[in-house]
């Protein structure tokens, strides 16, 4: 070490001063994540520019860079809630969501990296016992699913929204009621079906019964047409042509011809 001539000593020093410097400095954000840079002599938090990107980057070591995961994120949440009747309803969601890119820097400096915790899941719990506070147990049960979900949804939104939070959609993933009350709506619900299938029974043996009787009732304007149309002429003329027929027959043997009460020919054969 006595030999390095003195000069070599300030430059070492600087190398490593240099080194350590460059450590503290260099940041590196990964894939999906943007960075919050926080200038301890300049003001705090950087809102009027962009977060930091992807990639590497060198800052001044006094200052600090707060990395945020800016893909969309899941958070699910489990919630007791009272139907409209005032029923206990364990409720099962999740929200899909991520911070607003742009306004990285505000969310930091006004919510912190707890906006979750802070802001969202309350949101999801305030618009949930809302919107399922206008429900009644059987309707959360089954039609009103899809419903419930997308009010949720824009409920939640709209609390968010200017919390520079992105909401992309609410998940209902299950509804769970009492025992007692869930066996009382299947009850019902399987009653509805029975008599929705007693209903549909009816209606078909009426219209079968209906065919039936136009069927019946056709039949019986044909006859009535037909015989209003046989009159004494053509029942006369029908009688000749029969008989002309009958006595050319070579079976015919004796034939007596005279006036029956209809005033047509008879004519009697003997094999």
């Amino acid at each position: 070490m006595d030999k390095l001539p003195k000069i070599a000593l300030p430059i070492i020093f600087g190398l490593i001063v240099l080194v350590i410097l460059i450590s503290k400095s260099a940041v590196t954000i990964q894939s999906g994540e943007a960075g919050v840079l926080y200038k301890t002599f300049g003001g705090g938090v950087v809102t009027d520019e962009p977060p930091l990107g992807e990639g590497f980057h060198i800052v001044a070591p006094w200052n600090k860079v707060f990395v945020y995961e800016v893909r969309q994120q899941e958070v699910f949440e489990k919630l007791k809630v009272l139907s409209s009747n005032g029923l206990d309803i364990q409720l099962e969601a999740s929200a899909w969501f991520q911070p607003k890119y742009e306004m990285l820097g505000k969310l930091h400096q006004e919510k912190s990296e707890a906006y979750k915790e802070r802001i969202l899941l309350p949101a999801i719990r305030s618009a949930a016992r809302s919107v399922v506070g206008r429900y009644t147990p059987e309707q959360l049960y089954s039609s009103k699913r899809d419903a419930i979900q997308e009010e949720i949804f824009e409920e939640t939104q709209k609390i968010v929204d200017d919390q520079y939070i992105q909401l992309n959609d609410i998940l209902v993933r299950d509804v769970t009621l009492p025992e007692t009350i869930k066996d009382a709506i299947e009850r019902k619900l399987r009653q509805e079906q029975e008599s929705l299938e007693y209903e549909f029974r009816l209606v078909t043996a009426a219209k079968e019964a209906e065919k039936v009787r136009i069927e019946a009732q056709g039949k019986a304007d044909a006859n009535k047409i037909l015989s209003a149309s046989l009159n004494d002429q053509i029942l006369r003329d029908k009688g000749i042509d029969a008989t002309l027929k009958l006595s050319q027959s070579p079976n015919a043997k004796v034939v007596v011809v005279g006036s029956g009460e209809s005033g047509l020919p008879l004519i009697l054969g003997n094999n």
